[in-house]
């Protein structure tokens, strides 16, 4: 009978063979043949359940494996000119894995000893594990511009878009990467400047036609003054940061703590985990456990990174790239708590009854590792019948429990009433130019709903444990509407059939039954859209005036430390209310927090100016080869200059000007938001549904104009005009002002 080898045995075999981890290779190393095969079977699943190995369909392989971002070394190309890497950082037990790293044309050369960060992808070839790209070399941040490229006999120059710059940039003709006379190009500078001439720069990409869609965010970033580039000292600060130990940390790494997110997020600020409570005196109450990257272990007050996070704000995401607020090597590397990798954080274990209160949390400074990475409708498909095979295993243990603790949450959120408003949220999809291929509404799933739940639950407990221990902070403020814009949404809801109460102290769930009334109505995209124009603006602020909108009396941000400033600082305050360590919040920084709350309120205006105006461009790019077609939609916004409607299909907004309504004139009525025709007496107003056309759509300003062909199912009357284009009814009310004037100036005269 053949002799099971030991698991410490079969641990080195799989350690020295990375590429013979099959059932079938261990089997014949170790000369395992017939019923023998049951034994090495019993004896992989047991290294399986220890977490020594993960079995992936039908190899066991080391656990542990490198971040989708990884600092490496070049190790030099080989016979065939390949050009490998070692990664600088790894956890695993195993042997270290070998990386392929894959050029681009505009790369720049690179040599042995070199160290770059890069994007990897896990892949199965006999000679390496992953396959790299470069994002940049290590000690290396060329200034980038974004610009037109006019060709010269010599090569060409870069004339910058950005408002203000007058210097040009040469570019030598082995530089150009084929850039054509009058394309955008993004390009980096390729030395020195000498004594004489202009700044030289090599083209890295090719934006082709400035009003092309693969340019809309670029063109965005440098319109809004978003900083896109990282100084020099941010980036060597960033390039010396090393992982975190477990050094006065908790040991966290035997949660299962998971993160879920959309398919394509390139960081992860936040991961859970919860379990039934085995307190008999909470029977059915849940622990939650959340868990936040520690940032403040690397972004410390005063430090350049600090200086550049505070001076960006946030990080602002477009459809087709983000511009982060910490740069690449943190935030999509030691603050991305990756699957299988070791990550500083700061957790919240909170305790739940079963009707969703919570009774009590605790703060804890920790070191983590996530068993594994999940997307949204993969977690969705899972608890609803069709797992996956990364979901599966996850199932029973890890997810079932988390949708327990939500189900109870939700019960609470039920009688919180926050405002629930029903807005669909757009989807811009795009292909690998940078064209739109698809505009969809997200669907809203319960894995969502969970996450969004088990956030506001931290951040809640993130406030009231600093208002408990009375330290400075800022928290998230949304106060409640203005008297004049709820007397608007009363107007609406009134031509609507609907009523909102008045002479009452508003609560959302006041806003709530109206929105519950409207449901199912035509009127319902109105009301929704009205509600939300009726609420204030959200900003930070050291003075606690409430959440309005979530209904909570305390809420700060806390999770996402990655790409809001204000979550690093409530993390900094945590810090210090806790005594974990020296890079808490200093009692200087305590009069800053009034500026720098002030500061990010803007930034974040900043941010989504730019991603809206990005998204109107991208609709519009979208839209520009159907002019001429028809389509549905909805009122959605009245002015005295025309009329904008909400198209059904895609969601864009367009603008029917005033010039193009029938051929009469149009009393515009602000206060109720309505148009009146002068001789039809046709009435316009908010959420009426419209058949229009397509007449214009323009790229580069993110224009969309349209032509009214029916209201309501009517089709448009058509009222007098006069030769000239005047409409007699104009000219009648014109005369009337004039007559009026005239005979003010006679009675002032005669006093």
């Amino acid at each position: 009978m053949s002799r099971i080898p030991s698991k410490s045995d079969i641990l080195d075999w799989i350690s020295e063979n990375p590429t013979l981890t099959a059932k079938r290779d261990i089997a014949k190393a170790f000369g395992i043949k017939g019923a023998a095969r049951i034994d090495l079977k019993r004896v992989l699943k047991e290294l399986e359940a220890d977490g020594q190995l993960e079995k992936r369909k039908r190899s066991y392989q080391d656990p542990d494996r490198l971040p989708p971002v990884s600092v490496l070394q070049i190790t030099g190309p080989d016979a065939d000119g390949d050009l490998f890497a070692k990664p600088m950082e790894w956890h695993g037990e195993g042997i270290e894995p070998v990386v392929l790293v894959i050029p681009r044309a505009s790369d720049p050369a690179l040599a042995a000893g070199d160290r770059i960060l890069a994007r990897l992808t896990l892949v199965k070839a006999h000679d390496h594990n992953y396959e790299a790209r470069l994002i940049r070399r290590i000690g290396s941040n060329p200034k980038r511009v974004l610009g037109i490229f006019r060709k010269t006999a010599e090569g060409g120059r870069i004339q910058p878009i950005d408002k203000g710059s007058d210097k040009e940039w040469q570019v030598a003709g082995d530089a150009t990467h084929g850039a054509r006379d009058g394309e955008l190009v993004e390009a980096e500078q390729a030395g020195p400047k000498g004594r004489m001439g202009l700044p030289r720069a090599r083209v890295v990409e090719r934006l082709g036609d400035p009003s092309a869609a693969k340019a809309v965010s670029l063109i965005a970033i440098h319109q809004h003054g978003i900083p896109d580039r990282f100084p020099d000292d941010v980036i060597a600060e960033a390039d010396r940061a090393k992982p975190a130990t477990q050094k006065d940390r908790e040991d966290l790494r035997d949660l299962p703590l998971i993160t879920i997110d959309p398919s394509d997020a390139r960081d992860h600020d936040d991961a859970c985990y919860a379990q039934a409570d085995d307190d008999p005196e909470n029977t059915g109450g849940h622990i939650v456990w959340v868990a936040i990257a520690d940032v403040a272990a690397y972004v410390t007050p005063g430090s350049a990174l600090d200086r550049e996070a505070r001076n960006r704000g946030n990080s602002t995401y477009f459809p087709d790239r983000v511009v982060p607020m910490l740069p690449d090597r943190l935030s999509g590397d030691l603050c991305s708590l990756h699957e299988g990798v070791p990550r500083a954080c700061i957790a919240v274990r909170m305790k739940l009854d079963a009707d969703g209160n919570k009774l009590a949390h605790s703060f804890h400074r920790g070191l983590m590792r996530s068993p594994a990475s999940l997307h949204y409708e993969e977690v969705q498909q899972a608890v609803d019948g069709t797992p996956n095979e990364r979901c599966g295993p996850l199932l029973e243990p890890v997810l079932k429990p988390l949708y327990a603790a939500y189900e109870a949450l939700v019960s609470a959120r039920e009688r919180r009433q926050p405002l629930e408003l029903d807005l669909p949220e757009r989807r811009i999809e795009l292909d690998d130019d940078g064209k739109v291929i698809s505009v969809n509404f997200k669907e809203r799933l319960d894995a969502h709903r969970l996450i969004e739940e088990f956030m506001v639950l931290a951040n809640v407990s993130a406030a009231e444990t600093l208002m408990a221990k009375k330290i400075p902070l800022l928290f998230r403020v949304h106060e409640e509407p203005s008297p004049e814009k709820l007397d608007a949404l009363r107007e609406t809801a009134r031509a609507s059939g609907l009523n909102l109460a008045k002479g009452q102290v508003l609560k959302t769930s006041h806003l709530n039954r109206l929105l519950n009334d409207a449901a199912g109505l035509d009127e319902a995209e109105l009301i929704n859209m009205s509600t939300l124009r009726s609420m204030t603006q959200a900003y930070y602020a050291p003075q606690n005036l409430g959440h309005f909108g979530l209904a909570l009396a305390r809420y700060a941000h806390f999770t996402s430390p990655i790409r809001r400033y204000s979550d690093l600082i409530v993390h900094r305050a945590l810090i210090s209310a806790h005594g974990w360590g020296k890079d808490g919040l200093r009692p200087e920084d305590y009069d800053e927090l009034e500026k720098v709350g002030q500061h990010i309120s803007d930034t974040e205006r900043r941010s989504m100016m730019a991603e809206r105006d990005t998204v109107d461009r991208y609709m519009a790019a979208f839209l520009s080869e159907r002019v001429g077609n028809e389509f549905t939609g909805r009122v959605s916004g009245i002015a005295r200059f025309g009329v904008f409607v909400k198209l059904d299909e895609t969601g864009a907004d367009g603008l029917i000007p005033m010039r193009s309504i029938g051929r009469e004139y149009f009393h515009f009525d602000a206060e109720a938001g309505t148009l009146m025709g002068a001789d039809t007496g046709m009435m316009i107003s908010l959420g009426q549904r419209a058949i229009v056309r397509l007449t214009e759509a323009a790229p580069v300003t993110g224009g969309i104009a349209l032509e009214l062909l029916s209201l309501d199912g009517d089709a448009i009357p058509q009222g007098r005009r006069s030769p000239a284009g005047r409409s007699p009814r104009r000219r009648s009310v014109k005369a009337k002002r004039k007559a009026d004037k005239t005979k003010r100036k006679v009675k002032r005269s005669r006093r």
